[in-house]
Order: C-alpha cells, then sequence, then structure tokens
C-alpha cells in the first residue's frame, strides 16, 4: 500500500500541468476507479484512499462471503476471508467483508492507463479552470499575441491559452499577422466538447468605453459618465458624455490635454474617428451636436415621434449624411431620434409634393379613400404621418388595402424623385443613392488620400473632422445638384398651379 514512487510520478505530472495538490488527489482516485472499471466491469463496490503526504494509496472492495464464488470481484468464501483476516472470527455467510488490494498488483497496465487517464482528466481541470476564470473576465480588456490568423478568425493566445476573435466582431480594416499584440474585449464564454470558446471582440462599443476608461480617470471615479454610444468600427464613433461635477468639462476631460487622451484611443482603434457630445436634456441642443462636424441651419423635431427634419445649406447636407450615410445614423442612433437631412429647395418641394391628395392616384379603392377620409387622412403628407396601427386596428383596412396606398404613394414619391418621408426611408437613403451615382458617372475621379492621413482635432463638439475623401464627392456633389434643379424646373409650372389653386381658394 505504501508506493511513493508512483505517487511521486502522479504530483510531477501534476505540476507539468499546473493542477492544485488538492485536485490531483481525487485524480488519483478516479484514476484507480477507472482502471478496476475497465477490468472488472463495475466500481461501485471499490473505495480509494489517497495519502499524498504519506505516499499511500489504499483500495477497498466490499464482498459478499458465500459458499461458492460467482465472481471474485463481488464474492469471498469464509475460508478465504479468515486467510485474509484471521483476526475476524466471527465472520458468517453473508457478512460484508473488506478487501485491502495493493496498487502494485495493477503492474504495467497501471502505468500504460495512468498516462491516458491523466492526460484526459488534466484537460478536463484545466479546461474548467479556464472557463471559471474567462466567465468572471467577461466585460474586460485582455492584451493578448496573435497565434492564427484565419479568413474567418483570428486567435489570440495568453500564457496557453486560446482565445477566438471572429471576423465580424473585428475593424475591418485591420490586418493581423502572427505574433502581433492586441487589445481586445472579453465578450462571452461558451462550453463547447472541445473546451470552453473564449469570443473577443474589437468591434463592440463596450471596448470603446473601456478604452477611455483606462485613458480617463474620470470616467474610472464616477466623475464623468458616458451615457451612450454610436459606433460604426473602424470609421466613426460618437460618445455621449456627461460630468457629474460642474467644474469639470467633460469633453475636454476625455480629450485631453492637446488632445493626448483622445488620440491614444484613436490610435488603438486604427484611425477611428471619434466625436464627443455633451449631454443636454434640450433635444435641438443635443441633436445638433450629435450631426457634428455638420450644422443644420434649421431643425423640425417631433419630440413624441422621436422623428426630426434636419435642414442644412448646399454645401453642409454631404458632411451631415458622411461616406454611406455614417454621420446621419450615428447621431440617430444616438439621439434615438429618426434625422431626415434635407437642403432648404428638397425640403420645400417634399412637403409641396405631400400636400397632393390620395384621390389622384390609380390603384386605391374608393371605400378605402372613404376611410381614410373620414380620420382625415387625405393626402400624401396625411398619410405618412400616420402609424400602421391606425390603419389596422382603427380602420381595420387589410395587408392588401394598405399595401395598395403604400404602392401608389412610393410610386409617387419615386416619379417625383423625392425622398419618403417616414421612419422606414430616412432622407439620407436617397443622398447616398445620389453620391453613389455620382461616382460611377465620374471615372477620372480618383479615392481621396487615406483618411488615417488626416489629422484629428480635439474640440467639444467636433472632436474628429471628415475623411477628405468626403470633401472631393462634397466637390462633385454640385453637378448632381443641378441636375436635380433641372429636373425639379422642368416640373415646376404644374406645381405653381397647385398653389394658386390652393390660394384662389382660400379667398
Amino acid at each position: 500500500m505504501i508506493n511513493r514512487d508512483l505517487i511521486d510520478i502522479f504530483i510531477e505530472l501534476a505540476r507539468e500541468k499546473n493542477i492544485e495538490r488538492s485536485e490531483l488527489g481525487t485524480i488519483i482516485e478516479q484514476l484507480f476507479l477507472f482502471i478496476i472499471d475497465k477490468e472488472k466491469g463495475e466500481s461501485d463496490n471499490c473505495s480509494v484512499i489517497v495519502n499524498l503526504d504519506k505516499g499511500e494509496i489504499e483500495i477497498y472492495v466490499e464482498k459478499t462471503i458465500v459458499e461458492e464464488v460467482d465472481d471474485d470481484h463481488f464474492d469471498i468464501t469464509l475460508e478465504r476471508a479468515l486467510e485474509l483476516e484471521p483476526e475476524l472470527v466471527d465472520l458468517k455467510l453473508g457478512d460484508t467483508f473488506v478487501e485491502v488490494i495493493d496498487p502494485a498488483r495493477f503492474g504495467r497496465r497501471l502505468v500504460a492507463n495512468a498516462r491516458q487517464f491523466l492526460n484526459k482528466r488534466t484537460r478536463e481541470v484545466q479546461q474548467q479552470y479556464i472557463y471559471e476564470d474567462y466567465v468572471q473576465r467577461i466585460g474586460e480588456v485582455i492584451i493578448g499575441t496573435v497565434h492564427q490568423v484565419h479568413r474567418e478568425n483570428t486567435f489570440v493566445n495568453i500564457e496557453q491559452t486560446e482565445l477566438r476573435m471572429p471576423r465580424n466582431e473585428q475593424i475591418f480594416s485591420e490586418r493581423f499577422r502572427r505574433g502581433d499584440t492586441i487589445r481586445a474585449l472579453v465578450k462571452a464564454v461558451e462550453v463547447t466538447p472541445k473546451g470552453p470558446d473564449i469570443l473577443i471582440s474589437r468591434s463592440d462599443d463596450l471596448f470603446l468605453y473601456k478604452l477611455f476608461e483606462m485613458e480617463v480617470p474620470e470616467i474610472e471615479d464616477g466623475i464623468i459618465e458616458i451615457k451612450g454610444i454610436a459606433r460604426k468600427p473602424g470609421e466613426r464613433s460618437k460618445i455621449i458624455v456627461h460630468s457629474v461635477d460642474k467644474r469639470i468639462d467633460a469633453v475636454g476631460a476625455c480629450v485631453g490635454m492637446r488632445g493626448s487622451r483622445i488620440q491614444s484611443v484613436v490610435r488603438e482603434l486604427n484611425n477611428e474617428k471619434i466625436d464627443i457630445v455633451n449631454y443636454t436634456e434640450k433635444s435641438e441642443v443635443f441633436i445638433t451636436r450629435a450631426l457634428s462636424p455638420a450644422k443644420p441651419v434649421d431643425l423640425y423635431i417631433d419630440d413624441d415621434r422621436k422623428y426630426c427634419v434636419a435642414i442644412f445649406d448646399e454645401g453642409g447636407l454631404e458632411n451631415a449624411v458622411g461616406r454611406s450615410g455614417v454621420n446621419i445614423n450615428l447621431a440617430s442612433k444616438l439621439t434615438g431620434y429618426t434625422i431626415d437631412a434635407y437642403t432648404k429647395k428638397e425640403y420645400e418641394d417634399v412637403l409641396l409634393n405631400q400636400k397632393t391628395n390620395l384621390d389622384t392616384f390609380k390603384g386605391i379603392k374608393k371605400g378605402v379613400l372613404k376611410k381614410l377620409a373620414n380620420v382625415d387622412i387625405t393626402s400624401v403628407a396625411d398619410y405618412l404621418s400616420t402609424k400602421k396601427f391606425v390603419l389596422v386596428d382603427e380602420l381595420e383596412l387589410t395587408s392588401d388595402e394598405i399595401d395598395s396606398i403604400s404602392s401608389a404613394v412610393n410610386e409617387f414619391i419615386s416619379k417625383n424623385d423625392e425622398p419618403e418621408l417616414t421612419e422606414e426611408a430616412p432622407a439620407e437613403d436617397v443622398v447616398e443613392a445620389i453620391v453613389e451615382e455620382v461616382e460611377k458617372e465620374s471615372s477620372a475621379t480618383e479615392e481621396a488620400p487615406a483618411e488615417e492621413e488626416v489629422a484629428e482635432e480635439a474640440h467639444a463638439e467636433e472632436v474628429v473632422e471628415e475623411a477628405p475623401a468626403e470633401e472631393e464627392v462634397a466637390e462633385e456633389a454640385p453637378t448632381e445638384e443641378e441636375v436635380v434643379e433641372e429636373e425639379v424646373a422642368e416640373e415646376a409650372p404644374t406645381e405653381e398651379e397647385v398653389v394658386e389653386e390652393e390660394l384662389e381658394e382660400e379667398k
């Protein structure tokens, strides 16, 4: 029963696998039970006691005293029991006898099975340690080394633990090489048959929050709060900040001396532009700040519907929308308002067109028009401002009837080249389409210099300027605007006639 050499082997293996001493005793017990179960088919009547300090391993097997042995793993004769334990003179048939087994009897099988079993159990123990460790670290920023780069995943190692960063959790403009040191956010930990799957991210909003928390002590101390983040990883982010202490400028603290703090975050995010916005409960001021670097000349806000129309001058609309609509989309996400952007002329045309009566459209049944008129829905503008539940619950219109109205309205808007004033189709989508068409027609136009080369400016409401690429698009835009103006000019007499008729009716 004394087997110090065997214990020493187990201890050395545990040290290599980084297994705690207390866990090792349990593993050794499970090992011997595993060997017995493999040899005898069952180990329920067996128990193993391991004393690492003394170097002892004791194996006990409970057997029933019988006249004839059917299975020596469960049965023992009275003669054999007295031979093993002569002092137990009171034994009789039917009693339970505990036989002590020497571990040495397993011989070479023990060594072969032990190594295999220990490797399996150590992996399981290690995986459990890793899972419990990283579950507690969810939301924490870690630093690791890139181990493998695949098409869909980048694998990062921390010590001997492998973490996975899917493509959609990466910044699209980043490219990693084996050996690169990176920061990332521990986003989730899942249990799989192969062990814990630790998911990390560099595109998550929380990663940006944590970076500012690391660079700005006032955030960690609770003096400055980040109340909201809207982000398109690798391009632009907008952040709402609020200072609990009125003496401290929240935006200035986040920017730092000469932009030192924000520049550290920008460099970490591969030159992602960051706009920092001071929080305010005044919706007009809040939306204006969120639209930076663009400055609207006027705002029409519906707080109940969380809807806003922003008016810009001819040169400011492109900046307001941003490349692929990124600026206005982030502003909408940040404020919680659906924002449509127009020039003054575009908005006037929209309002004029939306005065058109629905009874002039083909495809809408008279009965449906009558139901709409009963609740004062007579024009395009009336219909666009009506919630769907009113049409379904109050007017009891069928889905086919609603589709017929929507098709007619959309066709009308499309013919007039005007954006649809609804939550489902924001104006920025129209501007985006115009920009894309200009880029296609101008084959000689080249891409602007890389955005990474543009210097960042630290300002209270405008932290990062638009990329030169957007400026080039802005220069091209007037050509498209001239086209739009010509189209509107051709239709203008019809619209003026409508206005004159309305004025005569009012008189």
